[in-house]
């Protein structure tokens, strides 16, 4: 790579770091970076470790703030999305998979604007859907955060909880993906070192996290939130 090119990928590593601490939607930004740097789709294999690489960090610091219950409702869910991702991943080029995903966080971003329902959140449909869409989105552009996080709001987690219990759900599906992003043909020895050398510098970024997020009321937080999931839905729709 070139030495913009490297320096782009330093600033996307580093706010995946920053996203993976908790500072609202920054992580977003790195799918769109290393898409533009990279092939999309290899762009997806190559930035699997750096991601899981700030998880284990996430975890650590957020270790105390973790509610299981959720998780273990919606992993089976994203489980299967994963699956689902692997079997049509040749299908599709990234360009028809952005903009499916799209589609599908702002019509659920807007059914919970209307609050239609104030069962909604916690009916298994929802639950399912949110699962198997944000598998799906995660094994084929790592674009999951805005599903996963509509979710952990719609379910009113508060904002430390929020945090730790999107680590541990990030971390376990990550880590579950590798094999099949290896199969596909994605991960591999050479991208392996080019995401070994950001790996660090998306773990300072989990670091440098909490220092924001600490600052950032409840209010603020959840409207910052759902401010990125809008943005980041429109940007996959037309990218």
């Amino acid at each position: 790579m070139e030495h913009w090119q490297w320096l782009l990928a330093i600033c996307g590593a580093l706010l995946t770091g920053l996203g993976k601490g908790g500072v609202p939607g920054v992580g977003n930004l790195t799918v769109v970076i290393f898409a533009a740097i990279f092939e999309p789709k290899a762009s997806v294999g190559l930035l699997l470790p750096i991601l899981i690489s700030a998880d284990l960090v996430a975890i650590r610091i957020y270790r105390h703030h973790v509610e299981w219950s959720y998780l273990r409702r919606l992993l089976p869910w994203m489980v299967a999305g994963v699956i689902l991702g692997y079997f049509v991943f040749d299908l599709l080029d990234s360009k028809q998979f952005q903009r499916l995903i799209g589609v599908i966080v702002l019509a659920m971003t807007f059914l919970r604007i209307l609050r239609l329902g104030n069962q909604v959140p916690h009916h298994w449909g929802f639950r399912s859907l949110m699962g198997i869409t944000g598998g799906f989105a995660t094994m084929v552009a790592n674009a999951a955060g805005p599903v996963a996080h509509m979710y952990f709001l719609a379910v009113r987690l508060p904002k430390m909880v929020f945090i730790g219990t999107g680590a541990w759900c990030f971390f376990i599906i990550n880590v579950f993906k590798v094999p099949f992003q290896v199969d596909v043909g994605i991960i591999h020895l050479t991208s392996l070192k080019t995401s070994l050398l950001l790996a660090p510098v998306a773990m300072l970024g989990v670091l440098l996290a909490p220092y924001v997020v600490k600052r950032i009321s409840q209010l603020w937080f959840e409207r910052l939130v759902w401010v990125f999931i809008i943005v980041a839905g429109l940007k996959l729709v037309i990218a």
